[in-house]
């Protein structure tokens, strides 16, 4: 099984419930006797659902810190042993144990996801790739989702920074950039329809601008005399 984990960078603000209670004293003693009995019931009935929430919040957030601890050591996955890996699938599963079932909120979903962790072959070989050859690095990999104001889809790119040292800037000197659109077909799995492939932000070093810079000066008229033969 292929794993991918990501933390938010731009993690969406949850809401939380308002509830309204009405005094019971504005009523008749009869009235006020049977109202006491289901505003009772319906204090505990939220009490106890605010506790169980809060409880669970803070589980889900133990369970994150849990895995990210897991998966700090390992390069984004690409030095792991075959203990850790079993420890960070299992940890994985935990947390998504938590909403098992639960249809994808796209609301939450969208924004911009850093990768933290993958075992996914694809992704694995750039890194394997950067660290055998010192004139590839890879910078941050990032998957964009926008999809807040849709039911059931949205468009994902993902955006790979890398770099040539000496030639491009260190680790951002451009950007590889897949776009695709995803639709929802279960509540763990989307569709993706590939859309394009680019290359964007290229940043030359100082390095290589010093060199070639001279060359694309403007001549003057004097220089271009004194050239001359």
């Amino acid at each position: 099984m292929n794993m991918t984990f990501a933390t938010s960078l731009y993690p969406a603000t949850g809401k939380r419930p308002i509830f309204k209670i009405i005094n019971p004293f504005t009523c008749n003693a009869a009235t006020r006797r049977n109202f006491t009995v289901r505003r009772n019931f319906s204090c505990s009935a939220t009490v106890a659902t605010d506790i169980t929430a809060r409880v669970s919040e803070f589980e889900i957030e133990n369970k994150k810190n849990d895995l990210l601890r897991l998966v700090q050591d390992t390069q984004r996955g690409l030095v792991t042993t075959p203990d850790q890996r079993s420890s960070i699938e299992e940890a994985l599963v935990s947390l998504e144990g938590y909403n098992m079932g639960e249809s994808v909120d796209m609301v939450r979903l969208d924004g911009t996801w850093r990768l933290q962790y993958t075992s996914a072959p694809d992704v694995l070989v750039l890194f394997e790739s950067a660290a055998r050859f010192p004139f590839f690095q890879v910078g941050q990999i990032f998957q964009k989702f926008e999809c807040r104001d849709q039911s059931d889809g949205g468009v994902i790119r993902n955006v790979v920074q890398w770099s040539i040292p000496t030639l491009l800037e260190e680790q951002e000197g451009a950007t590889l950039l897949v776009s695709a659109k995803f639709n929802v077909v279960s509540a763990r799995n989307i569709y993706l329809q590939f859309e394009e492939i680019s290359i964007q932000n290229i940043r030359i070093s100082e390095e290589l601008q010093a060199l070639i810079a001279p060359a694309l000066l403007p001549r003057s008229f004097l220089s271009l005399q004194v050239n001359e033969p």
